[in-house]
């Protein structure tokens, strides 16, 4: 009898094992720096995207994912904490996390507790000393480069002229290999790690560059496009909109080529458009070596694959380039998530208009592994994975301080979007704007204040309060440089 109970809890502990390998799979995200949506499987009539579109083909797009804020690190910060950049305190690309959160449990840290392999692999956090003591294997973030020998003169004269800026042009099309530019690189070392890990439970995180600037990608990407078929976009801004609410440049005045001041003219704006496009059909090709790798290795049966970006980004639209802002076109990222493929209940090529947020994504994974994480401020997402018609969220919020003293908070229902500049500490509204987004990521008019939009207004500013009540000042942590 003993035997048998023996034999019995044996078998009910295999059991068990074998229930926590199929609910814990392996995890590969794609986190993509200054990619918008502009993506073949989006809609884009422009962009050549074969291996992203294949994937959204595979797995659920969702329409309407927002980030926390368009700036890299303190969206990246939420993402891999799972809290908000108002709970961080954290608004700038200068402070990085660890320097004022030194017990905030990160994604990493939290799967590597629970026995898997965790890796990161080119731009994850936007501070390498974020990074390197959270995973099992780290790879070490390179920097830009450039392959064209009269850029790389330069380079080296700004070094000797003692410049602190060693920025080169803004974009490049050397007729290179996929490798000589750092995103190469990092499939590479993706594909180097797969076959390392591919009998251990992982998370990996591939952290694509690219379409950051400057755009440099191998001439073959460039030479997918006409670019006689890029439209100059207008440049006409908002109108009514706060003074502070729309950042022109970002870091683009910074590169060699670009005027210190003045709108660029239209020669350089479908150049740089250019540029971008061949950058994502780039990153596009290295997702796709990854993904294959993925196959040829067996292991896309129990891998869940994310594709994601950290913000939005502007070329050209407003008379405005980079990201830096609360329009829509800034905070609305693309959001493909992939089951694995030996799920039993695997959604593929479905889209969900549900409203979602960056910082589901920690939540969502650790409900997939079946397991009680830290408490975060995100949602799991996995029920709309398995049903992406469900209702879901009311609103999705996001931030941007001007400084120290002005936040601009910001709320979309999917349709229209309500912001608030208000005084960081006495949550005094210096200015509202409401824009509607029915139609188009792109609105002129800032109807805040027309009697025909009240209803909608007082609603809009209902939802904003829900995240940013009047009472609590925003916290403020950032570093001074």
């Amino acid at each position: 009898m003993k035997n048998m109970m023996w034999i019995f809890v044996f078998a009910l502990s295999l059991a068990s094992c074998t229930y926590a390998q199929q609910v814990q799979p392996n995890i590969l995200m794609f986190y993509v720096d200054d990619l918008r949506a502009e993506l073949g499987c989006y809609g884009s009539e422009t962009a050549i995207t074969p291996n992203i579109d294949k994937l959204a083909a595979e797995g659920i797009l969702f329409n309407k994912a927002y980030t926390q804020q368009a700036i890299c690190a303190p969206s990246r910060m939420s993402t891999l904490t799972g809290l908000r950049p108002e709970s961080l305190g954290i608004y700038s690309i200068f402070t990085p996390l660890r320097k004022v959160h030194k017990n905030v449990v990160s994604m990493p840290q939290f799967f590597n507790k629970i026995g898997y392999k965790t890796v990161s692999i080119g731009k994850v956090y936007h501070h390498s000393s974020d990074d390197k003591k959270e995973w099992s294997i780290y790879f070490e973030k390179e920097p830009n480069t450039y392959n064209n020998p009269d850029n790389l003169a330069l380079i080296e004269q700004l070094k000797a002229e003692g410049k602190k800026s060693l920025n080169g042009p803004a974009f490049e099309n050397a007729d290179v290999e996929d490798e000589a530019y750092k995103d190469g690189r990092v499939s590479k070392y993706a594909i180097e790690t797969l076959k390392k890990v591919k009998d251990d439970k992982f998370l990996m995180f591939v952290g694509l560059s690219k379409p950051h600037l400057p755009f440099n990608a191998p001439k073959k990407y460039w030479d997918l496009y006409d670019r006689n078929n890029f439209k100059i976009p207008s440049i006409e801004k908002p109108k009514d909109a706060y003074r502070l609410a729309l950042t022109q440049w970002g870091e683009l005045r910074g590169y060699q080529g670009i005027p210190k001041e003045g709108d660029l003219d239209d020669d350089l704006t479908q150049t740089l458009i250019h540029g971008y496009h061949a950058s994502i059909s780039y990153i596009d090709a290295q997702v796709g070596k990854v993904m294959n790798t993925l196959e040829e290795l067996d292991l896309r049966k129990n891998t869940m694959v994310i594709f994601m970006s950290d913000h939005g980004y502007k070329i050209g639209e407003y008379g405005a380039w980079c990201k830096h802002s609360n329009l829509e076109i800034d905070v609305r990222v693309p959001l493909i998530i992939s089951r694995e493929t030996g799920h039993k209940h695997r959604v593929v090529g479905k889209t969900s208009d549900a409203l979602v947020e960056n910082v589901d994504i920690f939540p969502t994974l650790i409900e997939l592994c079946g397991l009680e994480g830290p408490k975060g401020e995100g949602r799991s997402l996995l029920s709309v994975i398995d049903n992406p018609k469900k209702r879901w969220d009311k609103v999705a919020t996001s931030v941007y301080a001007r400084g120290k003293k002005i936040m601009g908070c910001t709320a979309t229902d999917g349709e229209w979007r309500y912001t608030e500049w208000r005084n960081s500490q006495t949550n005094e509204v210096l200015q509202a704007e409401l824009y509607e987004h029915k139609k188009s990521l792109l609105s002129y008019v800032n109807l805040s204040g027309n009697k025909k939009y009240k209803k909608v207004e007082r609603r809009m500013k209902m939802l904003l309060e829900i995240q940013f009540p009047g009472d609590k000042p925003f916290l403020q942590k950032d570093i001074p440089r």
